[in-house]
């Protein structure tokens, strides 16, 4: 992991950030659905807390809109959890697991409203029911703009394709991509390949002929699950 921001970086490294540097520019005209996503959930702790729960295994335009719905009937921890498991469930569907994800929230909601708020440390988040750590580290890239690189299965995916990483687990790809990148750019890291992930290097069919990165991706022009 580098320890400072003064560290001599590597080939390897200073071409990671110039891609990702190049991928966020190429991704940003294109509007992709994190984006929306993200704007649209940063008002507190709390409401991006429930909304990155709801987002698991669901597409960003429904986890939106039905972040958007249960918001409207309770936007406080107190007034969510005076709701009960099947109005929260009703309130959310159709997301993924939408009844686990409304039992999380509720037990979520009780948990801090007898408490000291969201919290702000991976420990902490991660004693939380439904949050793993994918879903604890995103929210302290946006909740508390702390550097953090939630892994998701864009960022696993993605960082593999491009060589960034080897590693077989979400865990071990995020310790590569911690040592590869200066911790200043952990927290973009995510967005960046979501959205890339979303518009271009998709799972099937990627867009390599449209990409950026066509000229040096050591994967160019994938056909099969990296």
């Amino acid at each position: 992991m580098r320890s400072s921001s003064t560290t001599k970086r590597s080939p390897a490294e200073s071409k990671a950030i110039r891609d990702l540097e190049a991928v966020r520019k190429f991704v940003a005209p294109l509007a992709p659905p994190v984006a929306s996503f993200e704007a649209s959930i940063r008002s507190t702790p709390f409401r991006i807390l429930v909304s990155v729960l709801l987002s698991a295994r669901t597409q960003d335009p429904v986890t939106e809109k039905a972040a958007g719905r249960l918001f409207a009937e309770a936007d406080t921890p107190g007034k969510m959890a005076r709701l009960t498991e099947a109005e929260i469930a009703r309130l959310i569907y159709p997301v993924g697991f939408f009844r686990t994800k409304a039992r999380h929230i509720l037990g979520i909601c009780r948990i801090l409203s007898a408490g000291n708020g969201v919290p702000s440390t991976l420990e902490g988040l991660l004693e939380l029911p439904g949050i793993g750590r994918k879903s604890a580290n995103l929210v302290l890239a946006l909740a508390f703009a702390r550097p953090a690189i939630a892994v998701d299965t864009h960022v696993f995916r993605i960082s593999r394709r491009l060589g960034w990483a080897k590693g077989k687990t979400p865990v071990e790809v995020e310790r590569e991509l911690e040592a590869l990148f200066p911790r200043k750019s952990w927290a973009d890291v995510n967005q960046v390949l979501v959205g890339f992930g979303q518009t271009i290097c998709r799972p099937l069919r990627p867009k390599c002929h449209a990409c950026a990165l066509r000229k040096t991706c050591p994967s160019a022009i994938v056909t099969r699950n990296a």
